[in-house]
């Protein structure tokens, strides 16, 4: 089976409890240069029953409204799970497209931890229509997860020009942000791969390091590149 190796991550947030975000658009140019596969958020958060979570993981930021961009199909999202504090992922659960579908594979142990990934056991693979431009395809298996893979309107607000200014220094932006600021993110869209999963398929729990009495595991997301 081919492997893949990682382009970019980003990295663990522990969850279980409330909402999990990470966010990172708009990348140095070297990385830009890989674009279909720069990963621009990650999402973690109580699904439609306290039983399941949710999780969404975005890549292509900044597509114009009304273009139907493509997932890169010798690129694979993979969602690791940590059960144990560890940092090292128990489970996966990966995302891979061809033609007008999103596969999906797992959760499901890996076969090997950390850059390099092959794609886990197929008896798991599930797969959805992508939706484009005004498309909603969702598809839903035996074991109760939810997929979804396609467009969305980019969740992400932020001030890029001003922000621009503001770290040039107060010479050049003495007022700091505007109240209110603009969002540079407006009309634009993202790919979207999200997944809803019955809590009881994402294996065990550990206390939260803060010593807060909540039990949590760790979450974080990959994009990984066909070799």
């Amino acid at each position: 089976m081919k492997k893949i190796k990682t382009i970019y991550t980003i990295g663990a947030l522990a969850i279980l409890a409330g909402i999990a975000i990470a966010a990172d658009h708009l990348e140095a140019p070297k990385v830009r240069m890989a674009a279909t596969s720069d990963i621009t958020d990650l999402y973690a958060f109580e699904g439609s029953n306290a039983d399941n979570t949710v999780f969404v993981v975005s890549v292509q930021s900044s597509l114009a409204a009304g273009n139907n961009a493509s997932f890169d199909e010798d690129v694979m999202i993979e969602i690791n799970i940590d059960n144990d504090g560890d940092l090292v992922e128990d489970l996966v659960l990966q995302a891979v497209p061809r033609g007008d579908r999103m596969y999906f594979f797992g959760p499901a142990a890996p076969s090997t931890t950390g850059l390099i990934s092959s794609v886990v056991d197929s008896s798991a693979r599930n797969a959805v229509r992508i939706s484009g431009t005004g498309d909603e395809f969702t598809a839903t298996d035996d074991r109760g997860i939810q997929y979804f893979a396609g467009l969305r309107d980019d969740p992400f607000f932020f001030d890029f020009t001003q922000f621009n200014q503001v770290v040039q220094g107060p010479s050049v932006a003495p007022n700091g942000f505007n109240d209110p600021g603009n969002n540079d993110f407006l009309d634009t869209n993202v790919l979207s791969v999200i997944v809803e999963v019955p809590n009881a398929l994402l294996g065990g729990t550990f206390a939260h390091p803060a010593g807060t009495g909540t039990q949590v595991f760790n979450v974080w997301a990959e994009s990984k590149r066909k070799q």
